[in-house]
């Protein structure tokens, strides 16, 4: 099946909203673009269209990334979306990658690199006409293979009303077994711009997120924007989250926010990066049990007339237990 063809289905599977037909599909190209979508975007005019990561993109070559469009019309009202988590405590920047680090080097799974993704994340699905807003959770899965075939699988979660002020708050997601949709890859068919698999030493590390769009002197935000688009096809070892953390370390910008837990009852230490034009920041999860990176959450910091300012417009959380999905 001609490339092009491949995207437009899979990205028609994800989400109703269809790309343009000459829509690049070289991976390299997608996560570059995304890297710029994601601070300087301008929202488009669409009467209806659910936003946020839809789980079933993870299948072309990570083009979900952390880039989404709020795609209202201007002026257009906006329910509520999830609460911002409360983030507690006082550590330091480094204090919070050294705590990681400890415990990084506690566990060891997974052993190698795995060409597999469990992901939750959730969507705002808005018809303008109607005027009803509802969130909606979604649960995926991904796997691929080195002949450059796969599978991916969204699972919906359980939707609920945005005005739902205890909803809200926990922001849960919850499975109902129901599968929006399932992109199947045969051998040859799946675009990715790493295929082997990455190795584990600083220089790795770095080769890895420059073929998803690193810049060669990124910012913290820069890092977070590339981990999340790998974080989108490979599940890492923990000797690679180590590397991800000292490079967002590194790269300058990144704070330490204190300890929360997670949408799905983890707890976690924050780290947030904010984006160059300083619409947006990302708050980096880290598990405080594992050292892991296991979630991004994305918050709108300047009023663009669409969504107001502290809301939470994406999250996706990794590192699953099967469970969760069934």
């Amino acid at each position: 099946m001609p490339d092009n063809a491949l995207l437009e289905r899979a990205l028609t599977a994800a989400d109703p909203a269809r790309t343009p037909r000459d829509a690049e599909p070289d991976a390299r190209a997608i996560a570059t673009r995304d890297r710029i979508l994601r601070s300087s975007r301008e929202p488009q005019r669409r009467r209806a269209r659910r936003v946020g990561w839809a789980a079933g993109l993870t299948a072309v070559a990570a083009s979900a990334a952390l880039a989404f469009g709020v795609l209202l019309p201007q002026g257009a009202a906006v329910a509520g979306t999830p609460t911002p988590l409360a983030f507690d405590g006082s550590a330091s920047l480094a204090e919070t990658v050294a705590a990681a680090d400890t415990d990084l080097g506690v566990f060891h799974e997974p052993e190698t690199p795995e060409r597999s993704v469990r992901a939750a994340s959730w969507s705002f699905s808005v018809d303008v006409d109607a005027g009803r807003a509802e969130i909606v959770p979604q649960l995926s899965t991904f796997q691929w293979s080195d002949d450059l075939s796969g599978e991916a699988i969204a699972i919906n979660g359980v939707a609920y009303d945005p005005g739902d002020a205890v909803a809200n708050q926990e922001a849960e997601v919850v499975s109902t077994g129901e599968v929006a949709s399932r992109v199947t890859y045969a051998p040859g068919e799946f675009v990715t711009p790493v295929v082997a698999v990455p190795g584990e030493t600083p220089a790795d590390v770095r080769s890895l997120l420059e073929a998803f769009g690193l810049p060669r002197e990124p910012s913290a935000f820069d890092v977070v924007t590339a981990v999340t688009s790998v974080f989108g096809q490979w599940t890492l070892t923990n000797a690679q989250h180590a590397e991800l953390l000292a490079l967002i370390e590194d790269s300058g910008g990144a704070q330490a926010l204190g300890a929360t837990t997670d949408r799905l009852g983890r707890p976690v230490a924050g780290i947030r990066v904010i984006a160059a034009d300083g619409a947006v920041s990302d708050d980096v999860l880290v598990s405080l049990d594992s050292g892991r990176i296991v979630g991004v959450e994305r918050t709108v910091l300047v009023d663009d007339g669409i969504v107001a300012p502290g809301s939470i417009t994406d999250y996706r959380m990794w590192d699953l237990d099967e469970e969760m999905i069934e």
